[in-house]
């Protein structure tokens, strides 16, 4: 903390501190992995969103293309709302191919 007159200042760690604990923790851990996974998944919805636009795709027409309305493909490129049946059909309606890689063994695609 640094004080400035009357004034206090904290930086952001100090407030993680006092909020959630410190690195290490488990409220704290819990909390970083939050942050962690809406941070992947904004980045995937920004990934679909450059897709839909390359493809000259409003969300409504993708909505319609995937069978939802426009409204969730909105939630879906901002990283809520995102289940894997909805992003794979997402993905099938752009034609974009997915595989996953398990381990050293084999490829698998999921359609």
């Amino acid at each position: 903390m640094k004080q400035i007159g009357d004034m206090k200042f904290y930086d952001f760690e100090e407030i993680l501190e006092e909020h959630y604990g410190p690195i290490g923790t488990p409220k704290r851990d819990e909390f970083e992995s939050r942050v962690d996974e809406s941070v992947r998944a904004y980045k995937l919805g920004e990934a679909i969103k450059k897709a839909r636009m390359s493809q000259n795709l409003t969300q409504a027409q993708l909505g319609e293309k995937v069978g939802v309305k426009g409204a969730q493909i909105s939630k879906v490129e901002k990283g809520r709302c995102m289940s894997l049946t909805t992003i794979a059909r997402i993905f099938r309606a752009m034609s974009i191919p997915l595989t996953i890689e398990i381990g050293n063994i084999d490829k698998l695609a999921l359609w």
